[in-house]
């Protein structure tokens, strides 16, 4: 059958018995119903609702087309969300789009996805949002000049690396950082929110006088808007990253997007209405970082609150990030597309520390080239493609294998519509504006066969990599791990 049987007991490489074979290493379940909002909240509110806005303004072209292209984001969001709420009730396992396209399209499909995002998206993605930070970081110690490269980037590596030591020591540790950062920036945007609502009230609303004239219809324009929009709603899908990590993930997962989401949607929208209510259409255009000008027209000496909100923001988007991210890498080497190192977990803080080390180093090498700007550029239509993929996965078994148990069903026109949105977002920027960049990136995915018929088909696998595997356990202290059998 399409739908891939899971195995009644474990695979070599996926679990081990400790303590004379009783005793079996898994990741702990420490996320519950407010981590897993933290989680989806935390990492969808990073730097792009304070830096995103303007970009959107300018391709819509009025304040109106613009507010409606941030609520059709975030519906858009949802749906997709909603979408994999389900198919993670009934695929209950770690991994995100791999899992689900591994289980339902099969092996090969499922390695060009692992392949794409543990080399590239997923450091790329940490990496940028790292950047971010650093950037909004050290400028107050660089005023009325622009910070240096070099600063920067060490900061961002500095980032990466605590990121590191806080996900490798302790599952608890790293979600409730991210709930204290989570907390921090909802209160950063409801600051912003307020001083709108003030604004409004004061009668400045001459943003919202004839706010559809100037709005550009193109397909194109339309497309780019939406992914400069999605872009600050990326995240949406990172809890079904670790569902074996939450608790009752039947119940977590569906009611955690219908909590996280829409909350997001309706403060992205309100604070967008916070900035037009503070400057002008052409104000907003001509600045550089929105959230900054509105800081210095609202607050005046207490600006600098908003340059420490977007830091602890980024920083708290990073987090989680990082630590959804890492969890691809240790699934897909869980599964054997990966080496086996990658798979196992600390015996003592029971977190998957080497696929974390691999991602952050991964991470570190691409702020150090600096050459992953092109690369990000393109984020949504690599990610959009995998999306397509996964929700055409949904809807085979919801058409062809209904009878699978579900504790939670989307409605079937919500993953069409989602279907037909990824479609678009693919489709639109090849047509509308054709770059080199993108058949850069489809040669890049393509290029993972060289790897998979070899490394994974074949299992033509060096003996020396066995060795290097022993010693790495022994230098890391980390045995392999079995998974979630129900």
């Amino acid at each position: 059958s399409t739908m891939r049987k899971r195995k009644a007991t474990d695979s070599p490489h996926s679990s081990t018995d400790l303590s004379e074979g009783k005793e079996k290493l898994r990741l702990k379940q420490e996320v519950g119903l407010i981590s897993g909002v933290s989680l989806i909240a935390g990492t969808m509110i990073g730097s792009g609702i304070f830096m995103s806005p303007e970009w959107v303004l300018h391709r819509m072209g009025s304040p109106a087309s613009s507010l409606l292209i941030w609520a059709a984001c975030g519906l858009l969001a949802t749906f997709g969300a909603l979408s994999y709420a389900e198919l993670g009730t009934i695929i209950k396992e770690s991994g995100g789009e791999y899992i689900y396209i591994l289980r339902i399209f099969g092996s090969f499909p499922a390695f060009l996805f692992a392949y794409t995002s543990v080399i590239l998206v997923r450091p790329a993605g940490l990496a940028a949002v790292c950047l971010s930070f650093a950037e909004y970081a050290v400028a107050p110690f660089y005023p009325g000049c622009s910070s240096p490269q070099v600063v920067v980037k060490c900061t961002a590596a500095a980032c990466i690396l605590l990121l590191t030591i806080i996900n490798c020591l302790n599952v608890r540790l790293a979600t409730s950082i991210m709930n204290i950062f989570t907390a921090a920036k909802l209160l950063a945007l409801l600051v912003i929110v307020v001083g709108g609502l003030v604004l409004l009230a004061n009668g400045q609303t001459q943003s919202f006088q004839n706010a559809f004239q100037n709005t550009t219809a193109g397909i194109g324009a339309v497309g780019v808007a939406f992914y400069q929009g999605l872009w600050s709603y990326d995240g949406w899908n990172n809890l079904n990253y670790v569902t074996e990590e939450l608790k009752k993930p039947e119940v977590t997962l569906p009611r955690a997007v219908m909590i996280a989401i829409p909350l997001v949607t309706c403060l992205y929208l309100l604070v967008n209405v916070s900035y037009l209510a503070a400057m002008t259409p052409s104000e907003l255009l001509s600045s550089r970082a929105v959230a900054v000008t509105w800081g210095d027209k609202v607050l005046g000496s207490w600006a600098w609150l908003i340059s420490l909100s977007v830091a602890l923001s980024t920083f708290g988007s990073s987090n989680g990030t990082f630590f959804s991210g890492g969890r691809v890498c240790y699934i897909a080497a869980r599964e054997g597309h990966m080496p086996d190192i990658l798979s196992m977990a600390h015996v003592r803080c029971l977190t998957p520390s080497p696929a974390l080390l691999f991602t952050s180093a991964m991470s570190l090498i691409m702020i150090m080239s600096g050459s992953f700007t092109s690369i990000v550029n393109f984020f949504s239509f690599i990610a959009w493609l995998f999306y397509g993929m996964t929700i055409s996965g949904l809807l085979y078994l919801k058409i062809k294998k209904p009878e699978l148990p579900r504790s939670y069903k989307v409605p079937i026109i919500i993953p069409i519509i989602v279907l037909m949105a990824a479609v678009y977002l693919v489709v639109a920027p090849i047509i509308d504006q054709p770059q080199t960049e993108i058949l850069y990136i489809v040669l890049f995915i393509f290029s993972g066969i060289i790897l998979y018929f070899p490394l994974v088909h074949f299992k033509r696998h060096p003996r020396f990599l066995q060795r290097v595997t022993l010693h790495l356990q022994l230098l890391l202290e980390v045995a392999p791990t079995t998974r979630d059998a129900n």
